[in-house]
């Protein structure tokens, strides 16, 4: 199955920040049934898992990297204290700026990632990858899928007026979610099956409560990147649509990843069985 066997299988990871962490669980139920993509698409926090996922990584080591790097409910003090300088180095994700451009920069903690998969280019992937990032004044899509990893990867994730843009080739690029968050079309030529892993805020949150300036931004972000996806899917849906329940998690709600975790088992089990379905 994929590349080796007879039915090439795509896989999109979609943008989602924090929420992304539940694309784990779709790469460990693609582990579970023996199947390796033929190539992987990915938008921000999806090109990320994406991009450790193909390095070589099962589903589950990428998600005990992930683990490792965050506080969950069920660590004890113990727990804490063992992982306190990976903590460190997943705490420079939020790395102030000190830019007009940007609030955080997110380079170090790339760095870092990728120096723990001891990968650096496109080409040094066991599976093909396409990141997606988008040119800020043309607003189009740019595909990244050789060359170096890391400014392809921090121009996918850079939320415009959070992240500061990646200047490349003459172009401003930012988030891919502007223009592609579910960047599942790139892989229909090049595949049988096409499934695509949603991790967009699917319900809005509900609350009193006026917003603060950083949760108004990330909520507006959200609202875009799901009007983009909704008018995909009209012209073209994927063979396999999954779309855990995780709204009222913000794109930086990086402390809630068990959180994440639980609320998208019910959807991946329901992929499980679709996919058993697909393969029968």
């Amino acid at each position: 199955m994929g590349k080796s066997g007879t039915v090439r299988v795509g896989v999109a990871l979609g943008g989602g920040g924090a929420r992304g962490f539940a694309h784990v669980l779709a790469l460990e139920v693609l582990d579970a049934h023996g199947i390796t993509p033929a190539v992987i698409a990915g938008t921000s926090m999806g090109s990320i898992i994406g991009a450790l996922y193909a390095s070589g990584l099962s589903g589950a080591q990428v998600r005990e990297l992930i683990e490792r790097h965050t506080i969950t409910r069920r660590d004890r003090f113990k727990d804490v204290f063992r992982k306190r300088s990976d903590l460190i180095q997943w705490l420079t994700f939020a790395r102030p700026a000190w830019s007009r451009r940007g609030l955080f920069r997110a380079d170090r903690v790339l760095r870092y990632l990728l120096a723990r998969v001891d990968v650096e280019t496109f080409e040094q992937l066991q599976i093909p990858l396409r990141v997606v990032s988008a040119d800020f004044h043309r607003v189009e899509e740019v595909v990244f899928d050789s060359g170096k990893l890391q400014p392809a990867l921090q121009a996918s994730i850079s939320i415009p007026g959070i992240f500061t843009p990646v200047e490349h080739d003459g172009r401003i690029l930012v988030d891919g979610g502007v223009v592609n968050n579910l960047p599942y079309h790139l892989l229909f030529d090049e595949c049988d099956v096409v499934i695509a892993v949603d991790v967009s805020a699917s319900k809005p949150a509900r609350s009193s409560k006026p917003p603060t300036m950083l949760e108004a931004v990330l909520a507006t972000f959200d609202t875009l990147v799901a009007e983009v996806t909704e008018s995909a899917m009209k012209r073209r849906a994927p063979d396999i649509y999954v779309q855990p329940e995780l709204g009222g998690i913000l794109a930086l709600d990086f402390a809630k990843t068990d959180v994440v975790l639980e609320r998208a088992r019910p959807a991946m089990e329901a992929f499980d069985k679709e996919l058993s379905r697909l393969l029968d």
